[in-house]
């Protein structure tokens, strides 16, 4: 099923867990469409000395794949969604500690590093982390029509010429990272940030509804 809305740009159905591990300090589980990710924070908690920074928290990504042991494509990920947690997270509320963000692909069918994103976002929000703003990840795909496509599942990635994810902050809908692969205009990536930063709006409500029910479950 689609989302779909009169801005036209259409979505995979969303679900979303929060706090359903016991271990983590904040967790939670995020689909979009067939794509699936776990997610787990720990921390602040005490910090190597050899990776300590005197003010502000030490913040590690690690994502773990369905099968095998990381490679190249997860090292990159790992940097993408740490660059984007830094950013929002305020991180020298707690100096001379560690946070730990985890990540494990429960199935991949597209779209998987806003995937990503969107489950660390829950999950940081689970562990009642201060942040200046919360994100989402919206990918893009430029088939050889030069069509978009947001949300796209594996066989659409495949099959299109460009490649783009982009985190987006809930207060101006800001850029705060960005991932390209593939060949495309300056016109095109301008576009795809625009169709993006529309998306987003529909990924914050989604955040705002799943919040809303889980805590007049708990009222």
């Amino acid at each position: 099923m689609e989302v779909c809305g009169s801005s036209g740009v259409s979505l995979r159905e969303f679900g979303c867990e929060q706090s359903l591990l016991s271990r983590p300090d904040g967790s939670a589980s995020f689909t979009q469409g067939d794509t699936s990710v776990l997610a787990g924070v720990y921390g602040p908690a005490e910090v190597k000395v050899s990776k300590e920074i005197y003010d502000r928290a030490t913040l590690e990504v690690l994502i773990q794949p369905k099968v095998g042991l990381p490679s190249v494509r997860e090292r990159s990920q790992e940097q993408c969604v740490r660059e984007t947690c830094e950013a929002s997270l305020l991180l020298s509320l707690h100096p001379r500690s560690s946070l730990t963000l985890v990540l494990q692909v429960i199935h991949d069918d597209g779209s998987l590093l806003s995937c990503f994103l969107n489950a660390a976002c829950m999950a940081l929000m689970d562990a009642g982390l201060p942040m200046s703003c919360l994100f989402c990840g919206v990918t893009c795909a430029i088939d050889t029509d030069g069509q978009i496509i947001t949300d796209p599942s594996a066989a659409q990635e495949k099959e299109s010429r460009a490649l783009m994810t982009f985190a987006i902050d809930s207060k101006e809908r800001k850029v705060m990272m960005s991932s390209t692969k593939g060949s495309f205009s300056v016109h095109e990536l301008q576009q795809c940030i625009a169709v993006s930063q529309k998306a987003s709006e529909k990924i914050f409500q989604f955040y705002r509804d799943s919040v809303r029910r889980r805590y007049s479950k708990t009222l």
